[in-house]
């Protein structure tokens, strides 16, 4: 279908203020630049509580804030689901994807556990990855006290939050320390060392372009980091067939549909119980931007019950 004309009216509007390319602007200004787009999302969903603690990794603290969804005792025992926020592994805090968390969480029934990972150029690849592993195992030893069914503990993400997540899902089944029950991945990036048609026909003009790609790898990799490192590219790993169930969602229009696409098909053939949805007429972000966007009120209910049927015995 077309491009919403909701999202066609953001993009020309962006477009007449004739921003400087993401590779001029510093960290700082791409870090502004995130939580000034997110701050479009409108007024955020109350939830029945939000809680904010630490856990302790090899690595350092780390800070977790989480959601417990409307209708449920914050004592209730219920499905938890670790999330890790967008921003090019550069960007994002708990607080830019708040709303985000507590639209998700209200949607899947889920206790939505938003993990503070470590930025990049501070903290280069794979800081972040050790920081998701840690932070995957000290909340499932904890799961008791968290009032978490340890049985029904998934991982998420958006964006190069998904990418994460994905990474780090892979990583502790390969592992087998920590049976993960199921993965949510929104509008992830999942191959950075290829060339898709999404991500030729879509390179400009559509909120994700190249140029903040590159700046965010510029800033996340070492000069010599191999782009086609699994840990880097997730839709690259060897092997995806002991892989949790998985929802993958993509946008119509986002430079990074097609490697989403690719991914769910992958587990697909490998046997994993997959659900992937592409939002049509949607931009890359648009679930961030509820405000201006309406569709993403529809997206959030299509998310949530996506990943509840994952949820729901076979």
């Amino acid at each position: 279908m077309p491009l919403d004309p909701r999202a066609r009216r953001f993009l020309e509007t962006l477009a007449a203020m004739n921003p400087p390319s993401a590779l001029a602007l510093s960290v700082e200004e791409r870090r502004a630049g995130l939580a000034h787009l997110l701050g479009f999302f409108g007024e955020a969903d109350e939830v029945a509580a939000v809680d904010q603690f630490e856990l302790t990794t090899p690595q350092g603290a780390l800070a977790v804030r989480a959601y417990t969804p409307l209708g449920v005792n914050v004592v209730d025992r219920v499905p938890g689901m670790l999330f890790f926020h967008g921003g090019g592994l550069v960007a994002g805090t708990l607080d830019t994807h708040d709303p985000i968390c507590r639209a998700l969480s209200n949607a899947s029934g889920c206790r939505v556990l938003s993990v503070g990972y470590r930025l990049a150029p501070e903290h280069r690849f794979p800081a972040a990855i050790a920081d998701g592993c840690a932070a995957v195992k000290w909340i499932a030893a904890h799961a008791e006290e968290l009032y978490l069914d340890r049985e029904r503990l998934g991982i998420s993400g958006d964006s190069a939050g998904a990418t994460l997540a994905a990474v780090v899902c892979h990583t502790m089944t390969a592992q087998g320390q920590v049976p993960l029950a199921f993965q949510f991945l929104l509008c992830p990036i999942m191959d950075l060392a290829a060339e898709t048609d999404s991500r030729r026909s879509l390179a400009q003009g559509y909120l994700v372009d190249r140029d903040t790609l590159e700046h965010d790898l510029k800033h996340y990799l070492a000069p010599d980091s191999e782009r086609a490192d699994p840990r880097i590219s997730p839709l690259r790993a060897a092997d995806v067939s002991g892989l949790p169930p998985t929802v993958v969602h993509t946008a119509e229009f986002d430079p990074l549909r097609d490697e989403g696409q690719a991914y769910a098909e992958r587990l697909r053939e490998a046997g994993v119980r997959t659900r992937y949805r592409c939002h049509p007429g949607m931009i890359h972000l648009f679930y961030g931007m509820r405000g201006l966007i309406a569709y993403a009120g529809v997206a959030f209910a299509q998310m949530g019950e996506d990943i509840r049927s994952l949820l729901r015995p076979v």
